[in-house]
C-alpha cells in the first residue's frame, strides 16, 4: 500500500500555560517526535489521519486518546497538496501537558490508530523549539506515473495511469525550464493562500523506473497544486505535444491557464521535510 511518514513532535508548553508534572510547576518542556506511515488527508489546521471509508479522526483526538491527556496543539510540517495525496516523510507536531516516555507514545498510537492504515514507526525527543512546518528547510515530492497500455492493479489509486508510453528524457529536458527562482502564477492553484507566486525550486527530475515515470521535486516550500500542475505540465511533454520552449513560456506567461493540466492526486507523493 502507498504510505504516509507523519512524524509527530509531541512537547509539553511552556510559557502561556504552566502545568504540574512531577510535583514541578512549569519545568522546562519536552518534545517527542514519532514517526507514522499511512494514507493521510489534512484539514490545513489540524493533521486528519483517515481511512478509504470512514471519516478521519483528527490528531488531537488520537494523541488524547492514546494517552489519556488533553492535547494543547497540533501542526503539520506540510499544508500543499493535502488532499489524498500519500507520503513517505509528512512531519508533525503537537503540544501535550507533560512528558511521556517515546517508546510508549509510539505503542500507544499504533494501537488507537488502528484500523486506520497508520502505523507509528519511531518516536524520539525533539528540541523545545521545534515546530514541525517553520522549521523546515526542504521538503521533496515524489509523482509517479504508470506509462504503460495495461492499467496498473496493485498499485491502482497509487499512480497516474497514462496508457501510452512517454519520452522520460524529453520531460527531464523541459522539467529543467521550470529550477531556480521564478514566478510560479502559471503553476498555482486559484486557491492558494501563499503570500507570493515566487518560489526556488531546487530540483525536478525525471527519470524512467521501467512502466514508470517518475518525478521529483525539491524546495523550500510549494504553492498549492505546484506539482501537480508541473506534472499535468510535463505529460504534454513526454506525449509530443509540448516542448521546451512551450513550457518557458508558460511559465513567462504567469498565467494558470497558460499552462498544463493538474495531475490527479494520486501519483503525488510527500517523500521528507528536511530541517
Amino acid at each position: 500500500e502507498a504510505v504516509i511518514g507523519v512524524v509527530l513532535a509531541l512537547m509539553r508548553r511552556r510559557g502561556q500555560q504552566e502545568h504540574v508534572a512531577g510535583g514541578i510547576v512549569g519545568e522546562a518542556p519536552q518534545q517527542l517526535v514519532a514517526q507514522l506511515d499511512a494514507v493521510l488527508r489534512a484539514d490545513g489546521a489540524a493533521m486528519r489521519l483517515v481511512d478509504d471509508d470512514q471519516l478521519g479522526t483528527g490528531a488531537h483526538e488520537i494523541v488524547a486518546a492514546a494517552i489519556g491527556l488533553d492535547v494543547v496543539e497540533a501542526h503539520h510540517g506540510d499544508v500543499v497538496d493535502l488532499e489524498e495525496r500519500h507520503a513517505l516523510g509528512q512531519v508533525a507536531h503537537v503540544d501535550l501537558e507533560r512528558a511521556w516516555d517515546p517508546l510508549k507514545i509510539r505503542d500507544a498510537l499504533n494501537w488507537h490508530l488502528q484500523p486506520a492504515r497508520v502505523a507509528c514507526v519511531s518516536a524520539e525527543v525533539a528540541p523545545p523549539d521545534f515546530h514541525a512546518r517553520f522549521s523546515a528547510l526542504k521538503r521533496g515530492y515524489l509523482y509517479r506515473l504508470c506509462d504503460r497500455r495495461a492499467r496498473p492493479v496493485l498499485d491502482s489509486g497509487r499512480v497516474w495511469h497514462v496508457p501510452h508510453r512517454l519520452a522520460a528524457d524529453a520531460m527531464h529536458a523541459a522539467a529543467q525550464v521550470l529550477v531556480g527562482h521564478h514566478d510560479f502564477t502559471s503553476f498555482r492553484a486559484s486557491e492558494c493562500q501563499a503570500k507570493s507566486p515566487e518560489k526556488t525550486l531546487d530540483r525536478l527530475d525525471v527519470r524512467r523506473a521501467g512502466d514508470e515515470i517518475e518525478i521529483r521535486a525539491e524546495a523550500r516550500s510549494f504553492l498549492h497544486h505546484q506539482v501537480r500542475n508541473m506534472a499535468g505540465t510535463l505529460k504534454l511533454v513526454g506525449e509530443g505535444k509540448w516542448s521546451p520552449r512551450d513550457v518557458a513560456d508558460a511559465l513567462a506567461a504567469r498565467d494558470r491557464s497558460a499552462a498544463g493540466p493538474t495531475a490527479p492526486p494520486e501519483g503525488l507523493y510527500l517523500v521528507s521535510v528536511g530541517y
